[in-house]
């Protein structure tokens, strides 16, 4: 049967279509003309705020070549959400793996797995998320202060598993500067009204003595299933099969299964003294949630008293139950002579999580002790030259025990020397990195290594065509070993419903490419514009291969010559003052292609836009904005295509004039027509859609 495109929403999509099309057209015109507004356009936007993720050559945001971007302020506290990928999946050229309210991890430029390194405070989270998308990234977005996201090429500083991108989650932990009153603090409560939800966190550096400061802080969330607007199924997907997807169409109704809650707890302390500073922390990271999909809430459950299903836990849904112990050490000194700063950053952790099968049936247990250190030396700028030299070490013990170890136990060491060079000249600036990395891969079960000898290099540079107008570029080679998972897997994945098939003799992943960047300021007004082009030699992905053993679909990890294309266009501006109020418009566009000399490259996401409008008064702000993503028909075999959607959020913020403290309360409303949304680049898109329509409050101090 053919499949038919749902029209259900048809008459809104193209409205919203239209919307879109004009509101972004608006804004790119809106850039010719003279800015009339004092105001730094969104609260948020941080231009000239210092990016520490990229080169150990500190540059501010401004000055980047490529992109990168940084989250924070009222803009980080609009996004906030339960997990990761979903916090940042509205920033440019991210997406996200949405495997429920529970497990959801960022996906840059189509780019994920263990192409993209997350990072706590520099160092990486250490924990299962990167083997496969129904594990939880280890790190609490509640708690962040900033979060960077950088791009491109720049990458070298962390290694071959970050070569799609790097997220970088920083919450200070571990003090680098005494409170300038001895004590600093926050508290932040929420609530949500999709889930019937709410999250507390907390945090404070207090000042012990002249030169000791402690730091304290813990979180807690707790949600249970949420609503969505439309089946579970798609359309798409009862069509495939047969059925009349008319039939069965309940409305809204709550996703079985889908509940979930954390915890997190952190003690940190630092010495400072006048010429840096030296600490550490230890983290506790706990994390229940349950896993939707097919098979979960085939019958209807019975409701609590809150008028919600009961949680998957305690119905017998396949849920997971997450662990982590980490402790971390960060240090910096200043010297004198040629060497002007040696710096250090450090991690351990012990991450295990069990997947249940049902309460008091716990099914396949995954553990990881790993731990990482990096070494940095900065070199104090002669001549405009500047240059930094570093060694990082990461050790992975990584084993899987039970009915879905699909992985064998592995123990993978990396071990890698880097550096940055810059210089700049006149209106111009130039860099470049180099990177050897040694990658050792055993298989405790079959004695099985491999071992690969990795160099990565990136050149690139700016000019300053004009006060407004900068241009740059870079172009990169760099190396990546295949992952134990890729070389070793052979066994059932029931979370992704595969069966999953590594292969021992894959070779070094190569990939070569340009990334130009245009930035223009006019005024107030910014537009910058991110374009990029990748040829990959022996991509490694995982191909269906038509099969099925223990009666899931076969999957193949295979190498192929692939390519990756793209770009990034954002712009914003003000438009004027009525009313009292200043406003601002921005906009988004973003679009990737990937493909392989077989064909295309499953759960690709599709154009999107995101565009917006702000109203600044003196004590309120107020945010309408349309997020639109386009169908992806551009599939592999055995995939289903993905409709459009559009989406409507509205942010409000109140500043409460409290004496001594930044008090602000917050509502938003997501997704405000209940649309059926569904991400294309998540495994399980078609039976488990976005959140429905949500109203969160927050209220939030700080002193």
């Amino acid at each position: 049967m053919s499949i038919q495109k749902n029209t259900t929403h048809m008459p809104v999509y193209r409205g919203l279509k239209t919307v879109a099309a004009i509101s972004t057209a608006a804004l790119f015109y809106s850039l010719t003309a003279t800015a009339q507004s004092e105001s730094g356009g969104q609260d948020g936007v941080v231009d000239d705020e210092i990016i520490v993720t990229g080169s150990p050559i500190l540059r501010s945001l401004d000055d980047a070549i490529t992109g990168q971007s940084v989250l924070t302020g009222e803009e980080l506290q609009d996004r906030i959400a339960a997990t990761l990928g979903e916090t940042l999946k509205s920033e440019p050229g991210i997406s996200s793996t949405f495997f429920g309210a529970g497990a959801s991890r960022p996906i840059v430029r189509g780019q994920g797995g263990d192409r993209v390194r997350v990072l706590t405070n520099g160092v990486g989270s250490i924990d299962a998320s990167s083997a496969s998308p129904d594990h939880a990234v280890a790190a609490e977005p509640a708690q962040a202060e900033r979060i960077e996201v950088l791009r491109g090429a720049s990458i070298l500083r962390y290694g071959s598993s970050g070569a799609g991108g790097i997220v970088n989650v920083i919450d200070g932990r571990i003090p680098d500067s005494v409170p300038e009153d001895g004590l600093d603090g926050a508290v932040r409560f929420g609530a949500s009204t999709v889930n019937t939800g709410y999250e507390a966190a907390g945090s404070l550096d207090w000042a012990l003595t002249d030169n000791i400061v402690i730091h304290l802080d813990t979180s807690q969330r707790e949600g249970s299933d949420f609503r969505i607007g439309s089946n579970p199924e798609s359309d798409i997907l009862r069509e495939s099969e047969g059925e009349d997807s008319s039939e069965g169409d309940n409305g809204s109704q709550r996703l079985d299964n889908s509940f979930a809650r954390s915890d997190s707890y952190t003690a940190g302390l630092s010495f400072i003294g006048s010429r840096g500073y030296f600490g550490a922390a230890v983290h506790s990271f706990n994390s229940t949630y349950g896993i939707p999909g097919p098979g979960e809430g085939e019958e209807e459950g019975e409701e609590g008293e809150d008028g919600g299903e009961e949680e998957g836990e305690e119905e017998g849904g396949v849920f997971i139950d997450l662990d982590q112990i980490r402790v971390d050490i960060n240090g910096a000194i200043d010297l004198d002579g040629v060497i002007e700063r040696l710096q250090v950053f450090g991690g351990y952790a012990d991450y295990e999580h069990i997947e249940f099968e049902g309460p008091g049936e716990p099914g396949t247990i995954f553990g990881n002790e790993g731990g990482e250190i990096r070494i940095e030396a900065i070199q104090r700028e002669i001549g405009g030259w500047q240059a930094a030299y570093g060694g990082q070490f990461r050790r992975r013990d990584f084993s899987a025990i039970g009915e879905e170890a699909f992985v064998p136990p592995t123990i993978t060491e990396q071990y890698g020397l880097y550096s940055f060079q810059q210089y700049d000249f006149g209106g111009a600036h130039i860099e470049g990195a180099a990177r050897y990395e040694r990658t050792d891969h055993d298989n405790s079960v079959t004695g099985e290594s491999r071992s690969f000898d990795l160099i990565s290099l990136s050149a690139g540079g700016d000019y300053h065509i004009s006060e407004a107008v900068r241009f740059g570029g870079t172009i990169f080679r760099t190396e990546r070993a295949p992952t134990t998972e890729e070389l070793f897997s052979n066994g059932p994945h029931l979370a992704t419903r595969q069966f999953e098939l590594g292969d021992i003799n894959l070779d070094k992943e190569v990939a070569s490419g340009i990334e130009g960047a245009l930035r223009v300021k006019y005024g107030e007004a910014r537009l910058t514009v991110n374009a990029y082009y990748t040829d990959y030699e022996d991509y490694i992905f995982e191909i269906e291969t038509g099969g099925t053993e223990d009666g899931l679909p076969e999957f193949q990890f295979v190498g192929d010559d692939a390519e990756f294309t793209g770009f990034e266009v954002e712009a914003r501006t003000p438009i004027g003052q009525f009313g009292g109020a200043t406003f601002n418009w921005d906009g988004l566009v973003e679009f990737v292609r990937a493909k392989t000399d077989s064909g295309n490259l499953p759960r690709i996401p599709p154009l999107s836009i995101l565009t917006g409008i702000d109203a600044n008064f003196k004590h309120v702000s107020l945010r309408a904005e349309l997020d639109y993503a386009a169908e992806q028909n551009r599939i592999t075999e055995f995939e289903l295509p993905t409709d459009d959607y559009a989406l409507v959020n509205l942010f409000a913020t109140w500043d409460l004039p409290v004496p001594d403290q930044d008090l602000k309360f917050s509502v938003s409303v997501l997704n405000l027509f209940n649309t059926e949304a569904r991400q294309h680049t998540s495994f399980l898109k078609d039976f488990v859609p976005l959140p429905g329509r949500n109203i969160r409050f927050n209220i939030r101090s700080s002193f």
